[in-house]
């Protein structure tokens, strides 16, 4: 096995295996080999802890890679045309025995420029601070005395466009320090870590996620209380009917209660930070937004919610909070575990958001985008196949 093959599987299971770090299938890592010819990087949609030898990875001619970025004719396209062409574009970069219909991740191009570890991940820790009003000052504050600073990058729609904004970001950067940046914090989306190495890599996402969380408020143990199984069953029955009733889909409706999700329905103010909207692609993309808080399922309304939703425009809820109960989940019991994983996530960077100034979501125009891309629908396609 190839030493960067090697160096790429080890810190994908070691970042993938973490669910405050990535969930689902977010996320994604690369590593150059040591000629500087090829770049290995994560499949699209694929989990990080899964990858192995054989498979959850795709190896690519580096040099066709960074073509891609420095075509000034796919800026004259049609959106979603330049980014299907950029799509068809890194396929042909590909350079390996790899079968099937295993993508590499959609961000290759711009994991291309960075060093020659990149390590991407969604966490909590990070999240708190980019989804955050006042999360720039603060990180500011926070990484003051690195030499090497952390690089911001203001919120752009993911693909083609992120990867050129970064590219030049960096370039702005570099001439600055005389370095590219080995940390750089995504608005609305989350973080990168690029070093020299996998070692010097999985030690810098360490220390970042230190530094943010010892500024963060972490969760109390939430007080679980024991539900009925009657209970339990009968709200699963309500909302099966009423999901149905909405969307048209015959639903499994699974069932989690832990200490997360039992100290976030406890705060007074869980309904109203929920309302305050998506927060990152990857809560649109695996959970199709923030849980549905329900008081009282008896006259909660759901369907006549979820069909607002679809009404609106915008993805129905996947995730309900019931309140004295806990979260209940509509869909494949495989994507379930990522749903669970994807409301903790959401839950604790919207409780240290607001105290940051408040939370700061998606608007519509960044929802739209997301939800009419097509990478990220094969992204969703792949994590529930």
């Amino acid at each position: 096995m190839d030493e960067a093959l090697s160096q790429l599987i080890r810190i994908s299971k070691k970042v993938g295996r973490d669910s405050t770090l990535v969930q689902g299938g977010g996320g994604n890592t690369s590593v150059k080999t040591a000629d500087g010819k090829y770049m290995y990087i994560k499949a699209s949609g694929t989990a990080l802890k899964d990858m192995n030898k054989s498979r959850g990875w795709r190896r690519m001619r580096l040099d066709s890679v960074l073509s891609i970025i420095k075509d000034k004719s796919l800026a004259r396209l049609e959106t979603h045309a330049r980014e299907i062409e950029v799509v068809n574009r890194l396929l042909l970069a590909c350079d390996d025995e790899v079968r099937g219909p295993a993508r590499p991740s959609v961000e290759a191009h711009l994991h291309g420029f960075l060093d020659k570890c990149v390590i991407h991940l969604h966490p909590s820790a990070a999240g708190a601070f980019v989804n955050a009003k006042n999360g720039k000052a603060m990180l500011e504050k926070l990484f003051k005395t690195e030499a090497i600073p952390p690089l911001w990058v203001p919120y752009t729609d993911p693909g083609s466009t992120l990867a050129k904004k970064i590219a030049r970001l960096v370039g702005n950067y570099q001439k600055r320090f005389g370095k590219k940046p080995q940390i750089l914090f995504l608005h609305k989306h989350g973080l990168f870590i690029t070093t020299g190495n996998a070692d010097s890599a999985l030690r810098l996402v360490h220390k970042v996620i230190n530094r943010c969380n010892s500024k963060l408020k972490q969760p109390k143990a939430g007080k679980v209380k024991s539900v009925s199984q009657e209970k339990i069953k009968n709200i699963k029955q309500c909302i099966r009917r009423e999901f149905f009733e909405a969307t048209g889909e015959q639903a499994t409706i699974s069932f989690f209660y832990d200490n997360e999700i039992a100290a976030f329905m406890a705060r007074k103010d869980a309904k109203e930070m929920l309302a305050a909207g998506v927060l990152t692609p990857d809560e649109l993309v695996y959970s199709n937004g923030p849980a549905m808080w329900v008081e009282q399922i008896e006259t909660a309304d759901i369907a006549k919610r979820l069909t607002l939703q679809i009404k609106k425009g915008e993805k129905h809820c996947l995730a309900f909070l019931v309140k004295d109960a806990g979260l209940f989940v509509a869909g494949k019991k495989k994507v379930a575990q990522t749903v669970r994983d994807i409301v903790a996530y959401s839950a604790f960077i919207r409780s240290n958001a607001k105290r940051m100034g408040g939370i700061c979501s998606l608007n519509k125009r960044q929802r739209d985008f997301i939800n009419k891309w097509e990478a990220e629908a094969f992204r969703k396609k792949v994590a529930g196949a």
